[in-house]
């Protein structure tokens, strides 16, 4: 069974070590190799999430509504900054600007995700449907490969809200 909080646990781990592998390049084309495979992971995992995750969570959680109006507001403010990232040259100081906002926002999303939103989400799911929402996540990846067929298009929080309750 693949608990869809420990694969999005797993996503978390997986930025954590790209933005160390980020500290660790030293020119243009080792930036850029890190860089473009952690961007597309950090988009495809938004959508992901606002997919599978929060139209459960919004639904459900304690504080679902909140959490859920905030997690869209970070994922906007993270694909905003990727975005931004793309209009400058690699390594150059506004570059470097965009990718630690994106950084900041990342971090900051991540603890909210991780002591918020997956704890309330934990206490209201069933072990099915986490097992279930497991298996669409595993299949949401297999078919988006490299971002396939994704708009990576920023959400109105309170609208998602709304739609999703």
């Amino acid at each position: 069974m693949d608990d869809i909080t420990a694969l999005i646990l797993d996503d978390h781990a997986a930025f954590r070590r790209g933005f160390a592998r980020l500290d660790d390049a030293r020119d243009p084309t080792e930036l850029l190799a890190v860089w473009e495979a952690l961007a597309l992971h950090l988009d495809i995992h938004a959508e992901a999430e606002e997919a599978i995750l929060y139209p459960h969570l919004v639904r459900h959680g304690d504080d679902g509504e909140d959490e859920t109006e905030d997690a869209i507001g970070d994922h906007n403010k993270i694909r905003d900054a990727i975005a931004d990232s793309k209009r400058y040259e690699v390594g150059s100081d506004e570059w470097w600007a965009a990718v630690w906002r994106a950084r900041r926002e990342n971090s900051e999303h991540l603890a909210e995700e991780e002591d918020e939103a997956l704890p309330d989400f934990r206490r209201h799911a069933s072990v099915e449907l986490r097992a279930e929402l497991g298996a669409r996540w595993l299949t949401f990846y297999g078919e988006h490969k490299n971002g396939r067929n994704l708009p990576f298009l920023d959400k109105n929080p309170e609208k998602y809200v709304t739609d999703h309750r």
